[in-house]
């Protein structure tokens, strides 16, 4: 057994030196900053990668939201199945201005490509240039975004569209922003189409003022009939300005949290309401124009624009692994709402299919780690980014219902992989409680396979997170590993921050066999939530940071890949504390969390005389609040961390405040 840990290890760690170096334990740090330390009782090395991110589309967090397209319905896909009285033109209105004559319909004759079949064709017959008329005259349309676009005075916006000559000579476009009603203009441009072919066609347009509900404008100001389709506006400044990028504000929230992954695209939303809606990654890739949008299981649409590659993308740009997560032939067991009558819903592909479906998850491994020279390494090179992703973790499954069809098409899949892939984490389900049936099923099929990594979930309230801090201690260090992929405390009051920041102490300190933790959701959209509990609202403009966050980036920004037990002395039985030590094995750095649940301030000793050359000035980072204070549009910062210079000495007492978490970093020399 002792042989088997180490080659887990190893296959962990072989392609990652630095993660290999520093995970060195039992204190033989190699770097040269490290410092030594004696070997303690109960320390032990744990996972390097334990707090990460999960994005999932809901609450409009990609498409309206992490996405940084500002034009909404770009390709004219919306439905009626999706929302109720939805169609292809929401969001788009008719424009003919100086009394000009015209129409638009939508057609699906000739489109540019099978999976963006519709297109919008504009029928000229006559532009208006009445005499004392000094405004726009033109044919077109215009387009309001997500809730208005907002645009800065100085910045470039890109914009890009596909036409096709439906007549024979040259059609003229004036491209403008322009406030809601037209009467005042941020930016303008011109274009002229050229071919009866779909053809790409692009221009820049750089905002005079600033506005936060700009509205696109697109006129056709000559005679004639041309089709428009895939009408696309971005911010020049995207994150890391990335094309087809992300929105940069927001994008910059997430990477200084420093996540150690990021699993994408979804929970619910990977597996799909129904076979047909299964996210699958191959309609991700390539060019927007060819990528395949749908329904969005949370009641609206996903353009796929904020596909696998800008997932993949994002991940390489922060420093934090990809880990994706692909459905394991079998749709969500809440498919059609069945989750109203116990979840009863799951579709599973066809046994006759499996082997297609199979080859499509090989394929992404071969994608994200193949040379150029491969089929899939070669159109990962096409996208721009010749180099391997070095994917490690691939999840299979989210959260289903352990049945028959499950269990079968999950070790279909797993066994291929491993047989392929061996040096690829796959990781499994358990359901989505903390306990019961499918829990009981998803451990027991783990088991029988040797699946490395488990994926557990469960909301719950804060008083269970607190009472159940032990929860891992029992674990079976001989068994999978763990991934709390989805957990949180139903709320985003202070009460419910400083309970996820206990639980959080006990994932460190078990963070031998939880390998993995990240909270959910993580992007909630004003206005636009299904789900109420987050951990970053946002608007076009703004950004509201959680007190939950805030544990989160305490959290992430302290990891450490050493668990030190016996050097935090609190009361055991009083479950309103925890506490954790663990060391950073690059930096040498000694990191306390210490956690207080209860409404007065309580003492906490620290004994540091297990580590050489401790400084003596430590960083001390403090998030407390009143039980019932939370951060709001209103009042976005009504809890922060304060950061302060503290004084430590080899022994010595920490007065923990009430309801609150407390990190103290304290440096060693090198």
């Amino acid at each position: 057994m002792i042989i088997k840990v180490k080659s887990v290890f190893k296959r962990r760690f072989m392609n990652n030196t630095l993660k290999a170096a520093g995970i060195v334990c039992l204190f033989l740090f190699v770097t040269a900053q490290a410092a030594t330390v004696k070997s303690l009782p109960g320390s032990k090395k744990i996972s390097p990668d334990l707090f990460g991110l999960f994005i999932e589309d809901i609450n409009y967090a990609a498409d309206g939201g992490l996405y940084a397209e500002l034009v909404q319905n770009r390709s004219f896909e919306y439905s009626p199945t999706e929302q109720g009285g939805w169609h292809p033109l929401s969001y788009w209105q008719y424009s003919s201005p100086g009394f000009s004559i015209g129409r638009i319909s939508v057609e699906t004759t000739s489109p540019i490509n099978t999976n963006n079949p519709h297109y919008i064709v504009l029928d000229v017959e006559h532009v208006g240039h009445e005499a004392g008329y000094t405004g726009d005259s033109g044919v077109g349309i215009k387009n309001s975004g997500f809730a208005g676009m907002v645009v800065k005075a100085g910045d470039k916006y890109n914009l890009s569209l596909f036409a096709r000559q439906l007549s024979q000579e040259p059609i003229n476009l004036t491209v403008s922003l322009t406030s809601p009603s037209g009467n005042i203009k941020y930016a303008e441009n011109t274009l002229t189409t050229s071919s009866q072919d779909w053809t790409k066609y692009t221009t820049e347009l750089t905002a005079s003022t600033s506005s936060d509900s700009a509205t696109l404008l697109i006129l056709a100001t000559t005679k004639g009939k041309l089709a428009l389709d895939v009408i696309s506006l971005f911010p020049e400044k995207t994150f890391m300005n990335r094309p087809n990028g992300l929105r940069a504000d927001l994008a910059q929230v997430l990477a200084d949290m420093h996540p150690k992954f990021i699993r994408f695209p979804g929970g619910c939303l990977a597996h799909g309401d129904g076979l047909g809606n299964m996210y699958r990654w191959k309609n991700t890739i390539g060019p927007i124009e060819t990528r395949k949008e749908q329904r969005n299981l949370w009641g609206y649409h996903q353009t796929g624009g904020l596909g696998y590659f800008e997932y993949f993308q994002f991940c390489e740009d922060i420093g934090a692994k990809p880990l994706p997560v692909l459905p394991a032939a079998v749709s969500c067991q809440n498919s059609g709402g069945t989750w109203r009558i116990g979840g009863t819903g799951q579709k599973a592909l066809p046994i006759a299919e499996m082997q297609e479906y199979i080859q499509e998850v090989l394929d992404l491994i071969e994608w994200a780690n193949s040379p150029v020279t491969s089929t899939w390494g070669a159109k990962r090179a096409a996208a721009g980014h010749p180099a391997p992703f070095n994917l490690e973790y691939l999840g299979i499954g989210n959260e289903d219902k352990i049945t028959p069809e499950f269990t079968e098409r999950f070790r279909m899949i797993y066994n291929a992989v491993k047989e392929k892939h061996p040096e690829i984490t796959v990781i499994g389900t358990s359901g989505p409680f903390h306990s019961g049936d499918d829990f009981d099923k998803g451990w027991k099929l783990a088991n029988e396979l040797n699946v490395k990594i488990v994926d557990e979930h469960y909301y719950t309230e804060p008083g269970w997170f607190l009472a159940n801090q032990r929860r891992y201690d029992s674990y079976d260090r001989k068994a999978s590993k763990v991934y709390l992929g989805e957990y949180a405390s139903w709320g985003n009051k202070m009460r419910n921050a400083i309970a996820e920041a206990a639980y959080m102490t006990g994932l460190e300190r078990n963070g031998d066999v939880v390998w993995l933790a990240s909270y959910a959701p993580l992007l909630a959209k004003k206005d636009f939530t299904q789900w109420t509990t987050d951990l970053i609202f946002f608007d076009n403009t703004q950004i509201i940071p959680t007190v939950n966050f805030y544990v989160q980036k305490m959290f992430m920004t302290n990891q450490g890949d050493c668990y030190f037990d016996n050097v935090i002395t609190k009361d055991e039985k009083d479950t309103t504390l925890a506490a954790s030590c663990v060391q950073d094995g690059k930096s040498g750095d000694v990191i306390l969390k210490l956690v207080n649940a209860g409404n007065e301030p309580k003492s906490m000793q620290i004994n540091l005389t297990g580590f050489k050359n401790i400084m003596p000035a430590a960083i001390l980072t403090v998030l407390s609040g009143k039980a019932d204070a939370e951060n709001t549009f209103a009042n976005p910062r009504t809890v922060i961390p304060e950061e302060s210079v503290l004084k430590v000495k080899k022994n010595f007492a920490y007065i923990t405040p009430a309801m609150s978490l407390s990190i103290i970093r304290i440096k060693t020399k090198k």
